[in-house]
């Protein structure tokens, strides 16, 4: 066995795994292989948080199946914890549960043998780390706390040594991600914080920028707000969970947040960094769910300051409470999230032609000699047809020029 394909389903947390998965494979001397179809090796980091994504995992299982019939698997991840009973039978098979993720290239290979390591290859453009994972909340929509477990942190001396080695590895940009990030350090003892983390990790790390996954605003206190808002090596993009814009819908969501609540978040953050990106997760479709839920949610994107939402479609997941309540009409949930969508395309549209003719921070996601795909630090997704010698992971600063449908169109500063 000499090939590895690492395939992720979901979120950052699985992007920050198979991060680190990558550079174990390689110091034991497997080699990356972007193509499931011919690896020797595929594993599987999966994802269960809506209807879709079991879908696009069973599709994915059986394209492999069909493809590469001699590979072997393993799979892991939130839907292989919540339903094992589906992968019985497939064959060359390794079930991996997520209590066991850190151990999974162990128990993939078996103990180390002292091969050589072959020399890195860069898995992502951007470092991804891991500060936390499980849930200790219970949205009532949510699967996750039931497939990843309570909250638990990675101890800081742990994050800073892995800081140092990214650092040393030269990477730009470092992504945090976490299940539930702003619980970060509560069950630590002594207990700690988000925000005392990202202060132990202040001078630290160099050049090197730091990009919060998800944050949910129930946890989002002002001083938090105001040390990211302003810090020098937090980029300025901040991704909020919202949910919905119904006090009512929030409440049977069990949010224990508000409208209001939000909005003085949302101002804040705005009043704070007038260029940063704001963007939200928005639900639309909840069990019960009414006309006039739906038309404050619009009315939430319409009038804060968010630049980009995500807007997704309610989906039953087994277990949850919410499941068990009546579902709205399908036609009713695909009128409204198309709506929300037009809204949060018109939104984003906006934000990106504010900066036209202005100079980004931005670092290079990908590149093929001819042209250059960059994100800029405020998360605005741009290309650019003189790369030069730039490559992934790259520092450049960018002129954004135009506003194109999927990209932004800009030339590197010189």
């Amino acid at each position: 066995m000499t090939s590895v394909s690492l395939q992720n389903f979901g979120c950052r947390v699985n992007q920050a795994e198979a991060f680190e998965w990558a550079e174990e494979f390689q110091r034991r001397g497997l080699r990356l292989e972007p193509d499931a179809g011919r690896s020797d090796l595929v594993v599987i980091n999966t994802c269960t948080l809506t209807g879709r994504a079991d879908r696009d995992v069973r599709k994915f299982l059986a394209k492999v199946g069909r493809e590469n019939p001699g590979a072997r698997l393993v799979v892991t991840g939130c839907f292989s914890d919540r339903a094992p009973a589906e992968l019985a039978g497939i064959p060359n098979l390794i079930l991996v549960a997520n209590a066991d993720k850190a151990r999974l290239v162990g128990i993939t290979l078996g103990p180390e043998t002292g091969a050589a390591a072959r020399p890195p290859v860069r898995f992502r453009s951007r470092g991804l780390l891991k500060v936390q994972d499980g849930c200790d909340s219970r949205c009532t929509f949510c699967v996750i706390p039931s497939v990843r477990g309570r909250s638990r942190s990675v101890p800081p001396r742990e994050l800073g040594e892995r800081m140092e080695t990214l650092a040393r590895q030269g990477f730009n940009e470092v992504v945090l991600t976490g299940i539930h990030l702003n619980s970060y350090g509560r069950d630590l003892q002594p207990a700690s914080s988000l925000l005392g983390l990202l202060r132990g990790m202040e001078g630290r790390i160099g050049r090197m920028r730091l990009r919060l996954s998800s944050l949910d605003p129930r946890g989002l206190d002002p001083e938090l707000a105001e040390f990211l808002a302003c810090s020098s090596f937090v980029q300025p993009h901040f991704h909020l969970s919202l949910q919905h814009g119904s006090d009512r819908v929030l409440a049977r969501m069990g949010r224990k947040s508000t409208v209001d609540e939000y909005s003085r978040i949302l101002d804040g953050l705005r009043r704070l960094a007038p260029e940063a990106c704001l963007g939200a997760d928005i639900m639309s479709g909840f069990p019960g769910e009414s006309e006039e839920d739906f038309r404050a949610t619009a009315d939430l994107i319409r009038r804060s300051p968010l630049n980009y939402v995500h807007v997704f479609s309610y989906s039953a997941r087994p277990g949850t409470a919410a499941s068990a309540w009546p579902a709205i009409d399908p036609a009713s949930v695909r009128r409204r999230t198309a709506f929300l969508r037009s809204l949060a395309a018109v939104k984003y549209a906006e934000f990106r032609r504010s900066f036209i003719g202005k100079t980004l921070d931005a670092v290079v996601i990908r590149t093929d000699g001819r042209r250059a795909e960059l994100l800029t630090a405020n998360d605005i997704k741009a290309r650019t047809d003189d790369p030069g010698s730039l490559v992934p992971g790259d520092a450049a600063r960018v002129v954004l020029e135009a506003v194109e449908e999927r990209l932004a169109r800009g030339r590197i500063a010189a």
